[in-house]
């Protein structure tokens, strides 16, 4: 993004921490803006560095904090791409690294609504010219909902950087929680194969969700004696990871990790993390982990840098 010369990257104050990370990547700082909040409610955000004539970059990752919302957020991210188009801005791209809503991509009661699209939809009519997002939940949902120009970022290097070295000489097994996540094991199992220079086993989980409740069925593939590493794009509860944890010690396996994108870490995760069944649950920075206690984070915790991806992505799309 250097070598773009004329490009800003500005950031919802909510989302700075990685904004700034990525900045020193990029060789620049961000962008001067202003982010007031009222006694009614109500925000508001304007830059202080002209936008006019360039191509600019919005940080906001889309998850719920103390302090402000998911809703909150995405208001925010709205309105501030929308002022920048207002005042010149020749592009906004939008870098989201957790997106919310993503989830919610297709029908599956009558009358469900399909949320991911509605949030597209919210992020064009505000000016957003490119989206670029981290594993959410359906890459093909995630293309197809956008008609602006998207970019879908995967963590799967970062995970297999971060498990050769543990892995050493150990046979290891690349698991799917659920079927839907199989595309995304595979990403990893193929990588983490290339990286050692020996074949990485394949396992998938049986998972069906009816009201919340999660049941899990049969385990395809072979985890016995076997470095298991689970891959999901997040962890909320904890429900489907720890059920995946406890199914491969239960047939054998040696050692189960976690490599999950998105830590959002709510209701009873602290339980899950503890769970002796997961030897350490890894996860990207697209997420503070702030609901969990410092120690418990150092323990059973690593958290991962997102942040040279998107620099990356930026190199190719504004460099």
């Amino acid at each position: 993004m250097a070598a773009a010369g004329a490009s800003l990257l500005y950031t919802i104050e909510a989302s700075r921490p990685f904004a700034e990370l990525l900045a020193v990547r990029l060789g620049i700082d961000v962008a001067a803006s202003e982010e007031r909040s009222f006694e009614d409610g109500e925000h508001k955000i304007r830059p202080l560095t002209d936008p006019a004539g360039r191509d600019v970059c919005v940080a906001c990752s889309l998850f719920a904090d103390d302090e402000l919302g998911v809703d909150a957020k995405l208001c925010r991210l709205l309105f501030f791409s929308a002022c920048l188009r207002d005042a010149g801005a020749r592009s906004v791209t939008a870098l989201v690294p957790y997106l919310a809503y993503a989830r919610k991509d297709r029908r599956t009661k009558d009358l469900d609504p399909v949320t991911s699209r509605y949030v597209a939809e919210l992020c064009e009519a505000a000016g957003i010219t490119r989206m670029i997002s981290l594993d959410v939940h359906s890459q093909m949902a995630f293309e197809n909902a956008f008609r602006i120009p998207t970019l879908h970022l995967t963590a799967a290097r970062l995970f297999v950087e971060h498990f050769v070295p543990l892995i050493g000489g150990a046979t290891v097994c690349v698991v799917s929680p659920d079927a839907g996540g199989a595309k995304r094991a595979e990403r990893v199992r193929h990588e983490l194969a290339q990286a050692l220079g020996r074949e990485v086993g394949t396992v998938f989980l049986e998972k069906t969700r009816s009201e919340e409740v999660v049941s899990r069925g049969a385990v395809v593939g072979d985890v016995k004696d076997q470095v298991a590493i689970i891959v999901d794009d997040l962890v909320s509860t904890g429900t489907t990871l720890e059920g995946a944890a406890r199914a491969c010690i239960q047939r054998g396996a040696k050692r189960v990790y976690a490599a999950v994108t998105h830590g959002l870490f709510v209701g009873e995760a602290e339980r899950v993390v503890k769970s002796t069944a997961l030897e350490r649950i890894v996860v990207t920075n697209s997420v503070p982990v702030w609901r969990l206690a410092p120690s418990l984070i150092e323990s059973r915790l690593d958290v991962l840098d997102a942040t040279p991806l998107f620099a990356e992505a930026l190199g190719r799309t504004l460099g």
